[in-house]
């Protein structure tokens, strides 16, 4: 085995708890702290503001029952009371249970029965409504807070509103509970169970501690150089960890939060919240490139040239930067061009001030990377999951190698084993999962020194300078019938590249070579028909013509021209709608559920094989 170890440590003074960090954050932010639409404007919080309705809100729990050791679910879009209802759960000693808010309502149930929750805050009508059969199969779930005042036949359910002056009323009644509940909170008390997504299986409950989540927050607040003076976007789901811990780095850094409407208006939100800071995953930054280019296009053969030239410009300049080279000073000025011509209007329709931005939960394909760096709008490529509270490697400024998903963050271990799967080691890894002793006992290896290594189920290499490279889920490695192994990672990035494509999944388990299904990028597709004068009627149509199968079967073999013969794709299968969440092809983080994904097309994929294999043997003869 071959493992590294962050050189560098960080101090967390007293910050033990979440407690500790909550309490730390109202005492340094006295002025605005949250910033949320209400009416189509900006609503600001105070933090004293903030820290009153946390107390009261604790106190309703209070009120309600909840004692410490409790779980409480949590199932909602992103919204200011959310962050609200997380730390009073935490401040009355509780646990919370956060889930997904597209959530299959089975799964829900499921949830809320397998955590035995007795409290539910949920955000409004249309999500009780959705879920309200499900929330009938839930036994002992007692009382439904709502977050917008809701019509419902159950007597079960609360407004927020009268949850809030339940709160006050008790605060009132016992005003040194408050102060009784946080004391008895300790590092090793549970803090959250988020039920992993998987993609085969019921998800599992994963226990993370204060200990862990305090000990993720403070280190990668102090690897991102979060200051109080910065503002930080948030739009990913807090019911997934990695956006959660990205709160608590927020609130512990003294920064000012600003709440996107939904992942829908990232891009307006953006522009008036002005962040320097914000995390995402690769989607949004394939969709900004897109929209990008689509836009060049749009001002006529011209200016689409010249937002070419300056991408590649971009391009080079940054491999040459992020790799300790000296770009030299031709393709220096050429990059001084390309920023004023083309660059700085991207970094204007981002609010003008990104200093950051932190890419997690899938990989970035590396020449996206690239483009962005050399766009002055930095991206860092980040690994972690559920199991770790998120984070085991990032890369950082000033060290950031891309392709590579970074160095561990301080006190955290990785290590490779022998079958090439990453383990780490650290303060952020679980407890285990939920009632699940052996699945956690699976997953968690003891060592005769002490140390508890996670598996993590993903395949990687650490090189000479102690950066992580992830080639592929140890589980999704596809075996040829030629008895080859294809990691499909590797190819699914290199296609992502081509701007004809939004979405691709690489299949050849047991076949005699790998293909995609690929979903293309309609938008810029279309503007492609129009242009070339390709009539069609809808998406199925357009994809059936082969003018636009060959430019897009041209671009899978211009970005895959480098990988191995065994690796390269034989065949392409165009799909006509997006992979989602709602058909169940994708899980809640945007992760391809395969086998669902092949199961559901199995008989196209036969038909595709069965073609395609007649074309490749009449090749090799």
């Amino acid at each position: 085995m071959s493992d590294v170890t962050s050189k560098t440590t960080t101090g967390s003074g007293q910050i033990e708890t979440l407690i500790d960090l909550y309490r730390h954050a109202i005492a340094r932010n006295s002025g605005d702290l949250l910033n949320f639409k209400q009416g189509g404007s900006w609503r600001v919080m105070s933090a004293s503001e903030f820290s009153t309705l946390v107390r009261i809100s604790a106190m309703g729990l209070y009120a309600l029952g909840v004692r410490s050791g409790d779980h409480v679910g949590l199932l909602s879009e992103n919204r200011h009371e959310w962050t609200i209802a997380d730390l009073a759960v935490l401040n009355a000693g509780a646990a919370d249970v956060p889930i997904y808010a597209t959530q299959a309502p089975k799964q829900v149930s499921y949830i809320l029965n397998d955590a035995s929750v007795e409290v539910l805050f949920i955000s409004d009508q249309n999500q009780y409504d959705r879920v309200r059969e499900a929330l009938n199969n839930c036994s002992k779930l007692r009382v439904i807070i709502t977050f917008d005042p809701v019509n419902a036949p159950s007597g079960k359910v609360m407004s927020f509103d009268d949850f809030l002056n339940w709160g006050r009323a008790a605060d009132q009644a016992e005003p040194g509970i408050y102060d009784t509940l946080q004391s008895g909170i300790r590092p090793e008390s549970l803090a959250t169970l988020i039920y992993t997504s998987g993609t085969t299986g019921d998800p599992k409950g994963v226990m993370l501690n204060h200990g862990n989540l305090v000990s993720n927050a403070l280190t990668n607040s102090a690897v991102a150089q979060l200051t109080e003076s910065e503002v930080g976007l948030t739009f990913l789901p807090f019911s997934h960890i990695f956006e959660r811990i990205t709160i608590y780095m927020y609130l512990y850094s003294g920064m000012k939060i600003f709440y996107a409407q939904s992942i829908e208006t990232v891009a307006q939100d953006m522009i008036s919240a002005r962040p320097n800071f914000m995390t995402s995953v690769p989607r949004l930054f394939e969709k900004i490139y897109a929209r990008a280019m689509e836009k060049a296009e749009e001002g006529g053969k011209a200016k689409a040239a010249i937002a070419q030239w300056a991408v590649n410009v971009g391009r080079m300049w940054a491999k040459k930067v992020t790799y300790g080279e000296k770009p030299g000073l031709y393709l220096s000025l050429q990059r001084l061009i390309a920023d004023r011509l083309v660059f700085s209007k991207w970094r204007d329709a981002m609010g003008g001030r990104i200093r950051a931005l932190v890419s997690g939960g899938a990989a970035l394909a590396p020449d996206l990377g690239y483009v962005f760096f050399g766009a002055g709008l930095p991206i860092y490529q980040g690994y972690g999951m559920t199991e770790s509270s998120p984070t085991i490697t990032t890369n950082r400024p000033g060290v950031n190698r891309i392709g590579s998903v970074g160095q561990p963050i301080p006190g955290v271990k990785v290590r490779i084993a022998e079958d090439g799967e990453i383990l780490c080691s650290g303060p952020n890894v679980m407890k285990g999962y939920y009632n699940r002793a052996e699945e956690s006992a699976a997953t968690l290896e003891k060592t005769p020194d002490g140390l508890v290594w996670l598996h993590t189920g993903d395949i990687g290499y650490v090189d000479t300078d102690g950066f992580l490279f992830i080639t592929d889920r140890k589980k999704d490695l596809i075996k040829t019938s030629g008895g080859k192994y294809v990691a499909p990672q590797v190819i699914e990035n290199a296609v992502k590249r081509s701007r004809y494509v939004n979405q691709v999944m690489v299949i050849g388990d047991d076949r005699k070579f790998p293909a995609a299904l690929i979903v293309p990028n309609f938008e810029i597709l279309r503007n492609y028909a129009q242009q070339s004068g390709i009539d069609y009627q809808d998406t199925s149509d357009l994809i059936k013509n082969p003018a636009i199968v060959r430019l897009i079967e041209s671009d899978v073999d211009r970005f895959t021209s480098d990988l191995s013969h065994y690796e390269k794709l034989k065949a392409v299968m165009l799909l006509d709608r997006e992979l989602s969440i709602e058909n169940g092809e994708l899980t809640p983080t945007l992760k391809v559920k395969r086998r669902v994904v092949t199961d559901k097309l199995k008989k196209q994929i036969d038909q595709l094989y069965k073609e395609k294999e007649i074309q490749y043997s009449r090749s090799l003869e």
